[in-house]
């Protein structure tokens, strides 16, 4: 291989290298927005379930009101991107009681994560809880997984 044509090939993977930099550097499409939007909607639908398994009256889903705060727990300070998270759910049955509850989520690239209670077994009780009628079940509000759209 001639030096020109060294030259020429070493460019080319130079400027192939800074174009896929720059394409990667554009702003996170992970952002509290979606997060929250993901995270109340789905939280409220287990909610609605958990009621359900544990032999409680049925509450619709949509009776269960949500709001989602969530920021990113970055050493850098950054707001968007993939990694951990924590956001506060204030979420209302229809009694109209407020509750509150505070959950760590690990975010991927991907769109999904994985929220677990923070604190661990608290108010809303461990990895299992009791039904009505003495069984253990699953608690569904512990730890669940998710995931919404990046693009």
């Amino acid at each position: 291989m001639t030096t020109r044509a060294f030259d020429i090939s070493v460019r080319g993977a130079l400027a192939a290298t800074a174009a896929m930099a720059a394409f990667g550097c554009g702003p996170s499409p992970i952002t509290s927005a979606r997060i929250e939007r993901a995270v109340a909607p789905t939280f409220a639908n287990l909610v609605h379930l958990q009621i359900l398994r544990v032999g409680l009256t049925p509450v619709a889903a949509s009776d269960i009101r949500v709001r989602a705060r969530c920021h990113r727990l970055a050493a850098d300070g950054s707001a968007a991107g993939a990694g951990e998270w924590e956001c506060i759910l204030d979420w209302y049955g229809p009694n109209r009681r407020s509750l509150r509850d505070v959950y760590d989520l690990s975010v991927g690239t991907d769109g999904c994560y994985t929220g677990i209670v923070e604190g661990g077994e608290g108010r809303l009780g461990g990895p299992t809880v009791p039904a009505q009628d003495g069984r253990s079940v699953r608690n569904l509000l512990y730890a669940f997984d998710g995931c919404f759209d990046t693009t």
